[in-house]
């Protein structure tokens, strides 16, 4: 039997939503082990000047605990 837990992270990045989330898994990665997904719950960005420059994610991250 597993118990999994489920952490809620926010994580931006100028290039891209995808690039925001894989950064918010890598950032976990450093304190948390057996990541198991991620799930992107919310998007959105800043705009500038009629511009993106910052794409923002909100993310649940599952991961196993032993």
């Amino acid at each position: 039997m597993s118990v999994l837990k489920v952490i809620e992270i926010m994580a931006s990045s100028p290039v891209s939503w995808e690039d925001a989330a894989a950064a918010a898994v890598k950032t976990a990665a450093k304190t948390v082990k057996e990541i198991r997904s991620v799930y992107v719950q919310d998007h959105s960005a800043v705009v500038v000047k009629n511009k993106i420059t910052e794409y923002r994610v909100n993310v649940k991250i599952t991961f196993e605990v032993i």
